[in-house]
């Protein structure tokens, strides 16, 4: 019998779809899975071909966060090597990735699973996907990410609503409070991530990766030092073909062909 492996990938027209695929357990993650997800974002960070990166899950859910099977096993790691090799790990690649990162939430995202599609660069969700943190119904608190993410996107009080009480959040109220970028009609979802991810596959990639380096930098930076940063950054996007090819085009008064170089 052949076991489907429980990351899929595939790359064409410049984007990189990558899938999260234990449907059957609601795409949560053991570590065999988290070190297949990790090597594919490898993989997506180092091809010059892809120049637009998608994570979704494969059937009902987006991802429901860490496999307890695998915590309750009598072979089972500590949390330590669990947050640490499965999640911390794979947190730091999608933020480093100098690439778009779209988080495609095609149903319900929770635990981990909701954190992961947080630290995405534009998170899109059908109407009908719940995120939750879920970990307060345990006794453990937001990992990936969550209590560093959550109070940055949406201020201390919601932040520690959703993390202490748990409910359930609709994709539409999280589009409300800033936590994810779109909520979209179920029927429209795929279309929708399609045309975004099109679209920024299409756009200067050196240079939204250089923005994204900004971005994270600017998190924990004082002003002054920040706009060094941000010069620095600057003279680096100045150098590239895209920005030669930009300025022709605006001054041509055409439409850019941006390669992502």
């Amino acid at each position: 019998m052949t076991t489907e492996p429980s990351i899929l990938t595939l790359t064409q027209h410049g984007i990189c779809t990558i899938t999260l695929n234990r449907p059957s357990v609601f795409n949560s993650f053991n570590q065999e899975m988290g070190r297949a997800f990790q090597a594919a974002l490898d993989a997506a960070a180092a091809d010059e071909a892809a120049r637009c990166v998608v994570i979704t899950g494969n059937g009902k859910a987006f991802c429901a966060g860490q496999d307890l099977k695998e915590v309750t096993a009598p072979d089972a790691p500590d949390f330590t090597e669990i947050v640490e090799q499965t999640y911390n790990e794979s947190i730091r690649r999608i933020r480093s990735m100098e690439k778009p990162v779209v988080g495609a939430v095609n149903g319900v995202a929770a635990g981990a699973g909701a954190n992961i599609a947080l630290a995405c660069d534009l998170t899109v969700a059908r109407a009908s996907a719940p995120f939750i943190q879920a970990f307060s119904k345990i006794g453990l608190i937001p990992d990936s990410g969550g209590t560093w993410f959550l109070p940055r996107l949406v201020g201390m009080q919601r932040a520690a609503a959703l993390a202490f009480l748990g409910d359930k959040l609709s994709a539409t109220e999280a589009e409300a409070m800033g936590l994810i970028h779109k909520a979209v009609a179920d029927e429209a979802f795929e279309a929708e991530v399609a045309a975004l991810a099109e679209r920024l596959a299409q756009l200067p990639t050196r240079g939204l990766g250089l923005t994204k380096r900004a971005f994270n930098a600017g998190w924990e930076a004082e002003l002054s030092d920040h706009l060094t940063t941000e010069r620095d950054l600057q003279m680096e996007a100045s150098n590239t073909a895209d920005y030669a090819e930009g300025v022709a085009a605006f001054l041509e008064k055409r439409a850019p062909q941006f390669k992502g170089s």
